[in-house]
């Protein structure tokens, strides 16, 4: 499955967002349960958007280091 691609670089970002407003609410909700499992929601999910954007970044580093020619060439 194929997604268009400024939609594809954005999701790392998307993760971030949805993590940071997350752990947002969960500074602002007083219950007694929600706001750990906001909290714990938030971190995943902004732990996520860092993982993508750093491993995608180290691969497009290391896509340019390397010649593009095929071994068999």
């Amino acid at each position: 499955m194929w997604i268009a691609r400024p939609l594809y670089e954005l999701i790392p970002y998307l993760y971030m967002l949805v993590g940071l407003v997350l752990l947002g609410a969960a500074w602002l909700i007083e219950m007694q349960t929600l706001p750990g499992v906001l909290l714990l929601l938030g971190s995943l999910s902004l732990l996520a958007g860092i993982v993508l954007w750093l491993r995608r970044k180290d691969y497009r580093t290391t896509q340019a280091e390397y010649s593009s020619k095929s071994l068999d060439d």
